[in-house]
């Protein structure tokens, strides 16, 4: 029975009642339209969001390519106090595929002698980039963006939602204060 009256409860502004005021009508359709425009602003701003960076990683993944390349200088050695395995940048140089040779700085362990081989990515142009996102890493950070970006366009319309229900239940109280100041003194002298 108790699951039952629940949703009359909550839908009592909309059922027939001589006490229902039209402040707690609309009241009723300000939230419930603040609550669809949350859900399906949300959903669908995740949804475009998610959409929209797995494609852009995945233009960054077509687009990248892995270069051979070689030191052109020795790697700064680890110092005294720093830890094993530091990671500095080095000067390199690889070919573009217009065959003109270029020449960057990329990051490799500490100590790695002139004319080792490397690995570095670079754009069509033959410019150096940063290494893209594997399949597994660009559908972890589309979500991760979808969910930050989905939160955040749904929380405009909780909040404008909640603010102009704030309102209403400000002027209901303040009207309520007024005929309270009205009406209490009348029922002080049927007390006594």
């Amino acid at each position: 029975m108790a699951a039952f009256r629940g949703p009359k409860v909550r839908l009592w502004r909309w059922r027939r009642n001589p006490l229902r005021r039209r402040s707690d009508v609309l009241e009723a359709w300000i939230m419930l339209a603040a609550w669809v425009f949350t859900v399906l602003g949300g959903a669908v701003s995740g949804l475009v969001t998610v959409r929209a960076v797995e494609d852009s990683l995945a233009r960054e993944r077509a687009e990248s390519r892995a270069v051979p390349a070689q030191l052109v200088e020795d790697a700064p050695d680890a110092g005294a106090g720093e830890p094993a395995g530091r990671v500095v940048w080095t000067a390199v140089r690889w070919t573009a595929p217009d065959g003109t040779p270029r020449s960057g700085q990329v990051r490799v362990s500490a100590g790695t002698s002139a004319d080792t081989p490397v690995l570095v990515w670079t754009d069509p142009d033959g410019r150096l980039v940063t290494r893209p996102p594997s399949l597994a890493v660009a559908r972890l950070r589309a979500c991760l963006i979808g969910v930050f970006a989905a939160g955040g366009v749904a929380a405009v319309p909780f909040a404008v939602g909640r603010h102009l229900r704030d309102r209403l239940e400000r002027r209901r109280v303040d009207r309520w204060d007024e005929e309270w100041e009205r009406i209490g003194p009348q029922w002080g002298r049927m007390t006594s």
